[in-house]
């Protein structure tokens, strides 16, 4: 298994991490737990050593089963990284609290890497009104907390400025070669660089979409090396970035395992010609992508029951696989209630957004999509 060495830490975790943000599903929604399990040991059993879970996942049920899965293995064998939801907290009290409490539900006595969740301008200010990272510190000091790092999704300012406003362990970035020019993406990238602070990468198959791509385009791919598989050149693009120590990706099947596994075990950094061609790729799927939705999922549930998610993954597909017919057909085999044009405009889905994508206006879009 590939390896990067955190030089400001000493470490050195598997260069793959296992995001448990998308595990397999029960019919009734809860992770399945036997497949999911099965999943991890394989991860871990091919030397897989940063599981990355966070407070709400899964609906809250991630952290309470990945730390029921890792009680079978030695403690010091394997990195752990969970995050604090800043949005859930109106203090520095409450956001104690929910650490403990995090701490219980993973059975641990410490967690090697603690993030604060996805920073924005609006949660960097709760972090300072509650000397959140204060908070950390007094955790790290008590053995609690190895590492102190955060999660971001807003713009490179609000970056540069949470960078340079503390002595970071480590940062984790939404990068892949589709996003590299949004939210902090690649200026993010070498500012880090600069200050000799890690990266952990976040959505490198950009939620599964960078996995199964339009016939052309993957048959780009297969011509130049027909062994590779599709997911396995964006995981390669982040990867190859020299800062980036753990390429996080939130398997949801086996298959998914081993196909990374194999990436990873039999690592290959990215030469010159294999970078162009995955920027004809990315330039061919810019022209025909409608908005940068992930289905990442943190705008739901929506209190009027639309399906955002489905909603913008059926809308996208349509154009960027020329498949108009199949696409409005699963938009308009939707529930009423889940339909776009139930949005009621409240607004809520927005503030939530780690894209920061005007919702409620693509939701129109959609709309107008349904009526040609």
């Amino acid at each position: 298994m590939k390896t990067k060495k955190f030089d400001n830490l000493g470490i050195e975790p598997s260069l793959l991490g296992f995001g448990c943000m998308r595990f397999p599903l029960d019919e009734d929604g809860k992770i399945n737990e036997k497949e999911a399990e099965k999943m991890i040991d394989k991860a871990i059993g091919s030397g897989v050593t940063y599981i990355d879970t966070a407070f709400p996942y899964h609906n809250g049920d991630s952290e309470p089963f990945v730390g029921k899965v890792l009680k079978k293995y030695k403690r010091e064998d394997f990195f752990l990284a969970t995050k604090l939801p800043i949005w859930n907290v109106s203090s520095k009290e409450e956001a104690k609290k929910v650490f403990e409490d995090q701490l219980k539900r993973l059975d641990v006595e410490y967690v090697d890497f603690y993030l604060l969740h996805a920073l924005d301008a609006d949660k960097w200010r709760k972090v300072l009104e509650y000397d959140l990272i204060g908070m950390c510190e007094e955790f790290r000091e008590e053995g609690k907390i190895r590492n102190i790092g955060f999660s971001f999704h807003d713009e490179y300012p609000v970056f540069k400025e949470i960078l340079e406003y503390h002595d970071w362990d480590f940062c984790q970035l939404q990068l892949n070669y589709m996003d590299m020019d949004i939210q902090a993406g690649m200026k993010g990238y070498l500012l880090a660089e600069k200050y000799n602070i890690p990266i952990i990468v976040m959505e490198p198959i950009k939620g599964g979409s960078l996995a199964k791509l339009p016939e052309d385009i993957e048959n780009k791919f297969k011509a130049y090396n027909p062994d590779l598989s599709i997911s396995s050149w964006a995981l390669r693009y982040v990867a190859s970035l020299p800062n980036v120590k753990v390429v996080l990706s939130g398997m949801s099947t086996y298959e998914q395992v081993l196909d990374n596994l194999a990436t990873f075990k039999n690592f290959e950094y990215l030469k010159a010609e294999e970078v162009a061609l995955i920027q004809d790729v990315r330039d061919t799927l810019k022209a025909r992508t409608q908005n940068g939705c992930t289905g990442c999922a943190y705008c739901m549930p929506c209190p009027f029951g639309v399906d955002i998610p489905n909603n913008f993954k059926y809308w996208n597909n349509a154009f960027v696989y020329d498949s108009h017919d199949q696409f409005k057909a699963k938009l308009e085999k939707m529930v009423s209630e889940a339909k776009a044009e139930n949005c009621k405009q409240c607004g809520a889905c927005e503030k939530m957004c780690p894209q920061q994508l005007p919702i409620r206006e693509d939701l129109k879009r959609v709309c107008e999509y349904m009526k040609k």
